[in-house]
């Protein structure tokens, strides 16, 4: 997967980007900025945390992130995305994460530990006299 995207990708994106934000609340600052740190975390397969300082607070990109994709503003934008020709490209580059077990997810260690009861049998002669 390219993790380049041109300068017509990046239009494309924010143009479709802006028609999906919500009508009321602060309008942000950059939104380009903003989806360059989605588009970093997603390629990479980083931690919020592990955001390079020149896309600003981590902690803010992940608020707005979070609100914005509680809104449904993501949805909007895929399915926009999706029913554009020239847009399916741009779509594995932000929908591109992987998910990812814990090693203990494998299964439990050691196998079965409640074992099946055996039929009874009811022919048995008695073992006292």
């Amino acid at each position: 997967m390219s993790t380049k995207m041109s300068e017509r990708d990046w239009e494309l994106a924010l143009e479709v980007f802006r028609v999906c934000l919500p009508r009321v609340g602060a309008k942000a600052k950059n939104d380009r900025l903003f989806l360059e740190a989605l588009h970093y975390f997603t390629v990479h397969n980083i931690t919020w945390r592990a955001l390079p300082e020149r896309f600003g607070n981590w902690n803010s990109i992940w608020k707005r992130f979070d609100r914005l994709g509680k809104s449904g503003v993501f949805e909007d934008y895929f399915s926009i995305l999706a029913g554009l020709d020239e847009g399916d490209h741009i779509i594995q580059m932000f929908d591109s994460t992987v998910i990812r077990a814990h090693v203990s997810a494998a299964g439990a260690k050691g196998g079965r530990k409640i074992r099946p009861l055996a039929a009874p049998v009811a022919d048995l002669e008695p073992k006292s006299i």
